[in-house]
């Protein structure tokens, strides 16, 4: 298939219809998945994620979980929020081929990144990330589970903390059959420990939450918004990529992710800029314009956060 056929296919199947939506609770009731994972190209399938916070009634899908099936094994990226999302994913998986599952990647050290690991790790599967997101987790494995508890309610049951069994610094590479599989840290990004998963042949990155867009990204405390913008500039946008598998929201391509992800991170430091410049307080940073982002899903959850967070980053640079 050539590429324009490719984009055309893609055109169709991610048409507005089917859009991320907060307001849809639900999109695959048959399942703990929130979506029946799509293959967006040959050997490459997603499940996307609900574009709301994690409630019990997506059972904590709030994030995309993928997989890749090499014709040597499958590689899955992020173990999901908790035990059942691991194995109704691993249900869809054997639905499409009956390789065996080989790999397990964890984007970063966060909840949905890590809960269903022990899922992967009693079938047997090794499960790589990050050395600081794996540190991350240690730190805050108990609150991050009593968290998932608190919404998930009976569909906590069987997740127990497990970390990755293999942690690296820089990229660690899986050859197998088709693809070349490179789990990069490309730099500070989201969170600590957040790598992508580049596959060179196929020009196509699974991003993680390097890269967001259909719903607003979230600022964390430990998310430092100058490093992340030149991670993406200096180690993201030079890979090139051809399609792009975000952390949330549906697969697109550079152009969409940068909209909702640099863009984004560009326009608010250089509102807070001008209000600090302005001599403005925190207490009114928190209300500055970001009405050009206020379509985008969990707007109202996080646009207010986000701007305080990089007032108090931005008052001290």
């Amino acid at each position: 298939m050539t590429r324009i056929a490719v984009l055309a296919a893609l055109t169709v199947l991610f048409a507005p219809p089917l859009a991320a939506s907060e307001k849809i609770s639900d999109q695959y009731p048959q399942s703990p998945l929130y979506s029946k994972p799509v293959e967006f190209i040959p050997g490459v399938y997603s499940a996307i994620g609900a574009t709301a916070p994690p409630t019990y009634e997506n059972t904590g899908h709030n994030n995309n979980l993928s997989f890749i099936v090499t014709g040597d094994g499958v590689v899955v990226i992020n173990g999901g929020a908790a035990y059942v999302l691991a194995e109704a994913l691993h249900e869809e998986i054997k639905a499409v081929t009956d390789q065996p599952v080989t790999l397990v990647i964890n984007e970063n050290g966060q909840g949905h990144a890590m809960l269903g690991n022990s899922y992967w790790a009693e079938q047997g599967v090794p499960i790589v990330a990050h050395v600081d997101a794996a540190e991350e987790f240690e730190e805050d494995a108990a609150q991050i589970l009593e968290g998932m508890r608190r919404y998930n309610g009976d569909k906590a049951a069987g997740t127990t903390l497990q970390g990755p069994t293999e942690t690296f610094e820089d990229e660690y590479i899986a050859e197998m059959g088709d693809f070349r599989i490179e789990a990069r840290y490309l730099g500070p990004a989201h969170s600590p420990g957040d790598i992508v998963v580049w596959l060179p042949k196929q020009s196509l990155v699974v991003s993680g939450d390097m890269a967001f867009h259909e719903r607003l990204l979230p600022i964390f405390d430990n998310t430092m918004t100058a490093d992340w913008l030149e991670t993406w500039d200096n180690a993201f946008e030079p890979l090139g990529a051809t399609y792009v598998i975000p952390g949330h929201g549906h697969p697109t391509n550079m152009d969409q992710v940068r909209r909702y992800t640099k863009d984004y991170l560009v326009y608010v430091r250089r509102k807070i800029g001008e209000h600090i410049e302005a001599g403005g307080d925190l207490t009114d940073a928190y209300y500055v314009d970001q009405s050009p982002y206020a379509h985008l899903d969990a707007f109202e959850e996080l646009a207010t956060k986000n701007a305080g967070r990089v007032y108090e980053q931005m008052e001290f640079e």
